[in-house]
């Protein structure tokens, strides 16, 4: 029997390869996450309703957030509720017939949103929208 008389290398674990993957996996997700910017104000919690039909989402609604304690803001911006209209006729009058999404605090009093909804039919905006939430199948609906 022949005896090996030269050592041979040590094995090495080529990780190359495993990073290679890594990096492209980090690529993958980076790129396929969206991130909704409408979603992102936490202080709001929208209403919840039981179902909603289909819709077709806008290309770039103006949005309106009431919140709360009855504060307003068009598109991040805080507005009082007398320049509001003026700020939608501005809209209007650039980019012909926005579309405006509002977006009213589950807590606020309807009034607040009424009043958004009134400054949006004094500028002429005839696309509008509310956003709710969709509530879940084992949540108590509430009354």
């Amino acid at each position: 029997m022949p005896l090996k008389v030269q050592q041979d290398e040590p094995m090495q674990l080529n990780l190359t390869p495993m990073i290679d993957v890594l990096f492209l996996l980090i690529i993958f997700f980076m790129v396929a996450t969206t991130f909704g910017d409408l979603e992102r104000n936490m202080e709001l919690k929208v209403p919840e309703v039981t179902e909603a039909g289909d819709a077709v989402r806008p290309a770039k609604p103006l949005v309106i957030n009431v919140f709360a304690d009855g504060t307003l803001d068009l598109d991040g911006q805080p507005v009082l509720l007398t320049e509001l209209t003026g700020r939608l006729n501005e809209a209007r009058e650039r980019s012909g017939q926005p579309t405006v999404v509002i977006r009213g605090d589950g807590q606020c009093p309807f009034q607040n949103v009424a009043s958004a909804l009134s400054a949006c039919k004094s500028a002429g905006i005839s696309e509008l929208g509310i956003t709710v939430r969709i509530a879940s199948a084992n949540a108590p609906a509430a009354r």
